[in-house]
């Protein structure tokens, strides 16, 4: 597992530890994680360009340093100062070991304090040492920063991103919001960030993650110093950890038996994705409950479904008992009809996954959710998220996914499945998750049908709806990326990658 900690519980370790270390021995280790890792992205290190962006803050003494020790090994070290200080014993040792400065100017016109330059040059200059660079290293902003990038900052993360050559961020890309990921405006687009002694959650979380590239960590000794995390990022081991596996005295009770409720005449095409996800997620059963169109259609393509025709005059006589767990939603409907079974489900002490127009029902009649005692996971994606937390915009959760995922969760009292470009996991008193298979490849009709149909079939099997969503998350991402070995997929071939996705977790 991967953590991730807030900005005030980096600085809150990072000052304990450094009262009992001597002056910059944290910076000194940043610095040599960095400079290593660097070197690893050169040709060579000898004779090659490399170009310092650096800031006010410790990211640019991280820089200054690093810098420090590649010109040692012979490198050609520009540090392009921006900021409206730099840190004077960094900027002395790149000085004595070669390097040489450029102080960009600020918005005043003037150069940095202790860049020795008096009036600062063009930007035009940094942007010729930009283009030239073999290697570029974003110190500009820290964690700390807010807000969006101001001038020059932003001129100079524009030109780092548009550059040819491969760009390392220091602790986290300039103008990302290191606690949630937002981005504000301009920020530096990195193919690799060097992190230290913890992740931050904007790495993990969109649209922060997909400007930071690779994550590398550099521990610098901060473990013993952190508190609980804000954020986890599941790993392959941990995943197999978790799944259910049958054992020599298993049967198809004690795999779980799950009840469906998905799809309709309409949709008869949802129900046999979530049928079809929650039996290659390897459940002992299912029984699905539907109308008489929607049976057909799954017993046609899994027959080994137990199956129920409901009564169009009483949705709930016939629906399925003596079940682990209940899956409803995928195009069920909002007739009254559904709103009757849905209340009839959410009834029952049982784990219940509620998704898609169940979702929709529930915004309109939030008590049968948050009344109710009994394990509930919610899996909205964005737009369905803005009808269970009225007033909210999707613009806004788009680009605050952590925050509203886990407002949703406390305002429901229960897990939720925020769906979406970084999927995220919340659950009230629990750090959320942030699963790390995701990609665009899912962005295709059906594929949720298919995740519903997992997750309920890791519910059934005994997991919590917490261990449920995250594992289920992160098989239907790896089954998106095996599926067709990277070209588009369907959510049918989600179907067919779900087995191998499981042995490539339970045999990495």
């Amino acid at each position: 597992m991967r953590y991730a900690h807030t900005v005030e519980a980096v600085r809150k370790a990072e000052g304990e530890l450094m009262a009992r270390l001597p002056d910059g021995t944290l910076m000194q280790r940043a610095a040599r994680g960095l400079s290593a890792i660097c070197a690893r992205m050169l040709p060579r290190v000898y004779g090659s360009r490399v170009v310092l962006l650096v800031g006010s803050g410790d990211n640019g003494g991280d820089a200054l340093y690093a810098g420090t020790i590649l010109a040692r090994r012979g490198a050609a070290v520009r540090a392009v100062l921006t900021g409206s200080r730099v840190h004077e014993a960094g900027l002395a040792a790149l000085r004595a070991a070669g390097g040489r400065t450029i102080a960009v100017r600020g918005q005043e016109g003037g150069a940095p304090e202790g860049s020795a330059g008096a009036v600062g040059a063009p930007i035009s200059e940094a942007a010729a040492e930009i283009a030239a660079a073999d290697l570029i290293i974003d110190g500009l902003v820290g964690i700390g920063g807010r807000g969006g990038l101001r001038e020059p900052h932003a001129a100079i993360a524009a030109l780092a991103s548009a550059a040819a050559a491969p760009v390392v961020a220091v602790d986290l890309p300039s103008g990302i919001d290191a606690d949630t990921g937002t981005v504000d405006g301009t920020a530096v687009r990195a193919d690799v960030t060097v992190t230290f002694g913890t992740h931050k959650a904007g790495l993990f979380i969109d649209p922060g993650a997909e400007r930071a590239g690779v994550v590398e960590f550099v521990d610098i000794g901060l473990e013993s110093e952190l508190p609980a995390a804000r954020v986890e990022c599941p790993q392959t081991e941990d995943i197999a950890r978790l799944l259910p596996a049958p054992g020599g005295d298993s049967d198809k009770y004690r795999r779980g038996v799950l009840a469906i409720a998905a799809g309709s005449a309409r949709y008869r095409g949802a129900a046999v994705l979530t049928v079809g996800g929650a039996l290659r997620g390897g459940i002992g059963m299912v029984r699905y409950a539907g109308q008489r169109d929607a049976v057909d259609e799954v017993l046609r393509s899994w027959p080994e479904t137990v199956a129920s025709v409901l009564d169009p005059l009483d949705p709930v006589n016939g629906l399925p008992n003596r079940v682990a767990a209940w899956v409803i939603g995928p195009g069920r409907g909002l007739y009254p009809a559904a709103m009757m079974e849905l209340a009839w489900v959410l009834s029952k002490e049982l784990p219940v996954l509620v998704d898609a127009d169940a979702l929709t029902l529930v915004g309109r009649n939030p008590e049968v959710v948050r009344e109710r005692q009994a394990p509930t996971l919610l899996t909205p994606h964005t737009g369905e998220l803005t009808r269970l937390l009225p007033g909210t915009d999707r613009a806004d959760v788009e680009a605050r996914r952590l925050e509203y995922a886990t407002r949703a969760a406390e305002e429901y009292g229960c897990t939720v499945l925020l769906k979406g470009s970084t999927t995220i996991v919340a659950e009230p008193g629990r750090p959320a998750v942030v699963n790390p298979t995701g990609t665009p490849l899912l962005a295709t009709a059906g594929s949720g049908d298919v995740l519903s149909g997992l997750i309920g079939s890791l519910l059934a099997g005994g997991l919590t709806p917490r261990e449920a969503a995250l594992c289920g998350a992160y098989l239907h991402g790896l089954a998106a990326r095996v599926a067709n070995n990277g070209a588009p997929v369907s959510a049918s071939d989600l179907l067919e990658a779900l087995p191998r996705a499981i042995q490539a977790v339970r045999r990495p």
